[in-house]
C-alpha cells in the first residue's frame, strides 16, 4: 500500500509499481475544527495547506508553515515528510506544529492521540514515530495542528549582498529589531536568480540581479505601509555596514509577487533540463559559504559542464541544489555527485535531507550517509511496527 496526497515530494516517496495498491487520501479533505480560543485546528490529512490557511485566516490565526507548493500539498504529506519551508527558522518544521495525530496502522489497529496541548510527559510520545516516517510505519489520517496569530500585513523586499555570511548579518538585524516580525529570508545565488527572472521577463531595471547573492526578505506589521516603512528605514540603516549592494522593497503586493515568484517558480530549472538531479542539504550557517564555494570546482572535476543552481531557506541553513543537465544521471556519476554534496555534512553538523525526506531516490544515500546506528534502529522499528513489509515497500528502509 502506497500512501499519496498531493503528489509534491520530490524523493520518489509516493512511487508505485504494478503490485501497489494506491491508498488516494484525497477524500479526506475535511477541517473538522479550528478553535480561536486555544489556536489549533483538527483537520484530515487530506487537507491542503492552502486550505488549511484560508481557514484558519478567518479567525486570524495561520498554521505558521508556508511553502511553494501550497495549493497542492496535503497536511498528511507534510507530516510524512516533516516539511519545512520558509518559516522553519521561527515557527519550526511540521514536528514542531503537531500536537495530536491519528495514524492507521498496518495491522488495522488505530493509533489516536489527539492531543490538543503542548504540554504532555506521559511516557513515549510516539506520535513522532510518523512524523518523518513517509508513510512506511503508518498512514496518518487526522492531526491536530498548532496556529499562530496571523500577521496582519506584510512587505517584501529584495538586496543584493556578497555572500551568505553577509546575508546572515542582515537577518540577524532584522531577527533583533524590535516593532517587526521577519517572516523569510531565502537566498539565491546569481546563477539562479538570473535564470528564474529572465524565464519570467524581469531585468535589471526591475531586479537588482547583478549581486553575487540576493535575499529576499518578508517582514511582518501591522499595515502594510507600516511594514514596508519599518523595513526601508532597517535596510537604510545596515546598507553600507554590512555591504548591500542594491536593492528594491516591492511598493505593492504586486511586486512583491513578482520578487517571490523568482524565488518559488523552481519549475523554470525543470523546463530548461528535463528530470535535472535536484538536492536538498542543511548546512550551518557559518559554513555555508565555505560549502557552497567548494561546490563549484569539485562537480566541475566529475564533468566540466556542472554548474548548480542554489537557492534555500538562508536562515534554518536549508539549501537546495539543482544540477544543469537531464536526469537521471548514471548510477557513479550519482555516486560521485553526491560524495561532493553529502559527504562534508556529517563533520559540518549538517544533514544530507533537510526536507525532502528520504523516499526512494535516497535510500542508497541513507545506507551510505546516515549514521549506522540509526540505521539499524530504523531498521528495527519498521520490522516490528510493518512486519509484513505492507507500507510503501522500499522507501526509507527495508529491513527485508
Amino acid at each position: 500500500m502506497v500512501p499519496q496526497g498531493g503528489r509534491t515530494g520530490l524523493v520518489g516517496g509516493a512511487i508505485t509499481d504494478p503490485d501497489s495498491l494506491i491508498c488516494d487520501l484525497g477524500a479526506l479533505d475535511r477541517i473538522e475544527e479550528i478553535d480561536p480560543v486555544t489556536g489549533v485546528a483538527v483537520v484530515q490529512a487530506g487537507v491542503t495547506l492552502s486550505a488549511l490557511q484560508e481557514a484558519a485566516r478567518a479567525f486570524g490565526l495561520d498554521p505558521a508553515i508556508d511553502l511553494a507548493a501550497r495549493g497542492s500539498a496535503t497536511v498528511g504529506g507534510l507530516i510524512s515528510t516533516n516539511a519545512g519551508g520558509i518559516m522553519a527558522f521561527r515557527a519550526g518544521v511540521m514536528r514542531h506544529r503537531v500536537l495530536g495525530l491519528e495514524v492507521v496502522l498496518p495491522d488495522g489497529s488505530i493509533f489516536c492521540d489527539l492531543t490538543r496541548v503542548m504540554k504532555t510527559s506521559a511516557g513515549y510520545d510516539l506520535k513522532h514515530l510518523f512524523i518523518g516516517a513517509e508513510g512506511t510505519l503508518g498512514i496518518a489520517t487526522r492531526a491536530v495542528i498548532k496556529l499562530e496569530p496571523l500577521v496582519p500585513a506584510r512587505a517584501t523586499a529584495l538586496v543584493g549582498v556578497d555572500n551568505a555570511a553577509a546575508a546572515q548579518r542582515v537577518v540577524q538585524y532584522f531577527l533583533s529589531r524590535g516593532g517587526m516580525s521577519l517572516r523569510a529570508a531565502e537566498i539565491m545565488w546569481r546563477r539562479y536568480a538570473q535564470t528564474t527572472s529572465a524565464a519570467l521577463g524581469f531585468d535589471h531595471d526591475q531586479l537588482p540581479l547583478g549581486a553575487n547573492c540576493l535575499l529576499a526578505l518578508e517582514v511582518g506589521g501591522d499595515t502594510f505601509e507600516a511594514a514596508s516603512a519599518a523595513l526601508e528605514s532597517g535596510l537604510a540603516e545596515i546598507y553600507d555596514e554590512d555591504g548591500l549592494k542594491d536593492g528594491v522593497v516591492a511598493s505593492s503586493m504586486q511586486q512583491a509577487d513578482r520578487i517571490w515568484r523568482v524565488r518559488e517558480d523552481t519549475e523554470i530549472l525543470y523546463r530548461l533540463h528535463p528530470q535535472a538531479p535536484s538536492f536538498d542539504v542543511s548546512v550551518p550557517g557559518g559554513a555555508i559559504d565555505g560549502y557552497v564555494e567548494r561546490l563549484g570546482p569539485t562537480l566541475k572535476a566529475i564533468d566540466p559542464q556542472l554548474d548548480p543552481y542554489i537557492f534555500g531557506h538562508l536562515a534554518d541553513g536549508n539549501l537546495h541544489i539543482v544540477l544543469n543537465v537531464q536526469g537521471p544521471l548514471p548510477t557513479p556519476v550519482q555516486q560521485r555527485v553526491e560524495d561532493v554534496l553529502y559527504a562534508p555534512l556529517g563533520e559540518l553538523g549538517g544533514c544530507f535531507s533537510a526536507e525532502h525526506g528520504i523516499g526512494l531516490k535516497k535510500r542508497a544515500a541513507f545506507e551510505r550517509y546516515a549514521d549506522p546506528v540509526k540505521q539499524t534502529l530504523s531498521r528495527a522499528v519498521k520490522g516490528l511496527l510493518d512486519p509484513k513489509g505492507l507500507l510503501n515497500p522500499g522507501k526509507v528502509v527495508d529491513p527485508f
